[in-house]
């Protein structure tokens, strides 16, 4: 089993941008996607679903962009 973990990594517009490209590309041709976040690859399966979650507090707002699965 692997160990739990919570990381919020940070990219350059440019970076994001071609991460955004790729996922996309593999959700249209129903192939499954791999990723490099700090340091740990990471494969998500074809079945995985897709959210996009907003948040409100205060003056601050987030939109996440959500990819879940189980293993």
């Amino acid at each position: 089993m692997k160990a739990e973990r919570d990381i919020e990594k940070t990219y350059p517009n440019n970076e994001f941008v071609e991460k955004l490209r790729r996922l996309a590309d593999a959700i249209e041709k129903g192939e499954k996607f791999e990723i490099q976040i700090a340091g740990e690859r990471i494969y998500v399966p074809v079945r995985a679903k897709f959210s996009i979650e907003h948040e409100r507090e205060g003056d601050s707002e987030e939109i996440e962009f959500q990819i879940k699965w189980t293993n």
